[in-house]
Parts: C-alpha cells; structure tokens; sequence
C-alpha cells in the first residue's frame, strides 16, 4: 500500500504543479503584445497541458482509486475529498478548453481574471490535505 500511496503523492505533486503554473502562464499570455510571445506561450501551455498536467491528472486518479478501492478506504472526509477531486477534474476540464481558446487567438478573460482563477487549486489542495489528515469526519 505505501507504494500506491507514494506514486499517488507523487503524481498529484506533478499534477499540482501544472494546475498552479498552466493558470500563471494564461496571465503573461494575456498581457503579451507581440506575436512572437503569444506564439511561444501556446507552445509552453500546450505541452504543459498535455505533457504534464494531464499524465500527472490521470495517472494520481489512477492511483487514488487503487488506494480507494483497493484497500477500502472509507469514511465522511472521503467523501468530502472525492468531491474536492471531482472540482479540480472540473477546473483542469476548464484549463484546456482555455488552452484551446489561447490557441486560436480567441482568449475573453483578461490577466485579472487569470490571476484570481489561479488561486482556486490552492482552496482544494489546502481541504484536501487537511481532509486526509486530520479525517474530520
């Protein structure tokens, strides 16, 4: 079990690191003015999304329901945590369908907006930790 535990820490990690940066790079993208810049930032969102992000999005869902499943893991705060994942599945949904408008020069939000959407992945990662922590109920 500590194996699938520690491969579920790590992915999440990575995944994590992606839903903290991928939302960081739509604000630069946002203010950027010249062709060059926005083309080199779909590169970098692209390959962020679909080389990193999305792996270490699956690949901690995978191990998540391993643990889950396999081992039985039970209890209120599980719940209240799978409903935390299912938001951040939501927001990741949502960060490439960005990613795409990005990609066809038909971004609508401005680097204001980026800058508050970033911070929604450190609410669930913050209840989550303390979620399977403390296990509050």
């Amino acid at each position: 079990m500590l194996w699938v535990k520690s491969f579920h820490i790590i992915f999440m990690v990575t995944w994590f690191a992606g839903l903290f940066y991928l939302p960081r790079l739509f604000v630069y993208h946002a203010l950027a003015e010249d062709a060059a810049g926005r083309e080199r930032f779909k590169v970098m969102e692209r390959k962020l999304f679909w080389g990193i992000m999305t792996p270490g999005g699956v690949l901690t869902v995978v191990f998540g329901l391993w643990l889950w499943l396999g081992w039985g893991i039970t209890g209120g705060w599980l719940h209240a945590k799978l409903a935390l994942v299912a938001g951040l599945i939501a927001y990741h949904v949502h960060c490439g369908l960005l990613v795409r408008a990005f990609a066809r020069d038909a971004n609508r939000h401005s680097h204001v907006f980026y800058r508050w959407y970033n911070e929604l992945p450190v609410l669930a990662l913050a209840g989550a930790v303390l979620l399977v922590e403390l296990k509050p109920f």
